[in-house]
Formats: structure tokens, C-alpha cells, sequence
């Protein structure tokens, strides 16, 4: 007897929307439906899928986190907010919704709330090399240099090969008027690849050669 061959994602996905049409408050069904058409791209089907997998099953933890991935792909920074708020409600540990909302408070320009929900992923995971970077970022945006240079530095002794680190303390150094260090890490982001912006190459190339005096 032939190996049975396996389903193609349309046939996953027809499959399942018949069990839906059996069953509508299958929160399952609906679950792995938005999952596939997540993967496919088609954003907003799947944000329907969803939120009847939430609507009909009261711990829908996951639904909640791919909801969040979806709004972050689309840029709707406040529903971003929203779906890791109910995440992390549901699931208190969950550090990439910690990390999820810091990235998004700060984006909104909400400073004080991107560092508190970054720094708690980080006390829950501290190996999210983003979370580092975005509370870096946080403590720039707030103007405290010091403790930007501090978080950076802790991020490049974790990832050292991190192009954006390196990109990240070469500006804050720039800042401080620590030239030299500021050029020595953008040299050092150009080295592993990473595209320095343009305007930063520019700040820094009159410290090019130079000691700091």
C-alpha cells in the first residue's frame, strides 16, 4: 500500500473551515486556522481566526500572541500594546510579551513604560539580546546617556558579534563626546556587516585620526 501523501496547506486550510462549519465555537479550529493563514501572509483573515479562538476558549494565551506578532507586522503599535497586555495577564512569565510591549511603548514614545516592561523580559529571560537593545534605546530617548552606554555594553558582552549593539553605542559614545570610542564602534558595526546610517558616518568623521583631546 502507498505512503498516504501529506495534506497541502490548502487542503489544511479547507479541511479546517469545514470543522469550523461543523462546529463554529471550535477554538481550536479556528487557532490553527489563523495560524496558517498568518504563515501565508494574509493578516487580517487571520486576525478574524483569532479572535473567535479567543472568543470561544477563556486562556487563549497563544491567540493573544500571534495576534501581537500580526499588529507589530502591520505597525499598529496600540493593538500591539493591547494583545502582549492580555498575554501577559494570562501568562505573567511570558518575557516576549514583556519584550513585545517595550518595543512598541517605545515607538509610541512612551519612555517610562517601554524601560519597566523591558527591563521586567529581561529579569525573566535575560538572554533577549533585542530587549537590551531596545532599553538602551529607552534610556537614550530619556537622556540618560550613562545608563544607555551601561545596558549597550552589557548587550555586546552577551552578543559581541551584534552589528546593531556596536551601531547603537558608536552613537551614544557620539553623544557623550566620547569620540573616539563613538568611531571605534561604528567601525566595528561597518566590520560585521552592519549598514551605519549615513548622517552618524558623517558626525563622526571629523574625529577620524584624531585623539580625544
Amino acid at each position: 500500500m502507498g505512503k498516504k501523501e501529506p495534506m497541502t496547506v490548502e487542503e489544511f486550510i479547507y479541511r479546517t473551515k469545514m470543522m469550523i462549519a461543523e462546529n463554529p465555537e471550535c477554538a481550536n479550529a479556528h487557532y490553527n486556522l489563523g495560524v496558517m493563514l498568518m504563515r501565508q501572509g494574509k493578516w487580517d483573515e487571520a486576525i478574524e481566526e483569532f479572535e473567535e479562538a479567543i472568543l470561544n476558549s477563556g486562556r487563549m494565551f497563544e491567540g493573544y500572541v500571534n495576534l501581537g506578532y500580526i499588529y507589530l507586522m502591520k505597525g499598529e503599535l496600540e493593538n500591539v500594546v493591547k494583545a502582549n497586555l492580555r498575554a501577559i495577564e494570562i501568562e505573567p512569565r511570558y518575557a516576549r510579551g514583556y519584550a513585545n510591549l517595550g518595543f512598541a511603548y517605545l515607538q509610541l514614545g512612551k519612555t517610562d513604560e517601554a524601560i519597566d516592561a523591558l527591563k521586567k523580559a529581561i529579569e525573566l529571560n535575560p538572554r533577549i539580546v533585542q530587549a537590551y537593545c531596545n532599553l538602551a534605546n529607552a534610556y537614550l530617548q530619556k537622556g540618560d546617556i550613562d545608563k544607555s552606554i551601561e545596558i549597550n555594553k552589557k548587550l555586546l558582552d552577551m552578543a559581541p558579534n551584534f552589528g546593531l549593539g556596536h551601531n547603537n553605542l558608536a552613537y551614544a559614545y557620539y553623544v557623550k563626546g566620547e569620540y573616539k570610542k563613538a568611531v571605534e564602534h561604528c567601525d566595528k558595526a561597518i566590520k560585521l556587516g552592519f549598514k551605519v546610517h549615513p548622517e552618524l558616518l558623517k558626525l563622526l568623521e571629523p574625529y577620524r585620526g584624531k585623539e580625544e583631546k
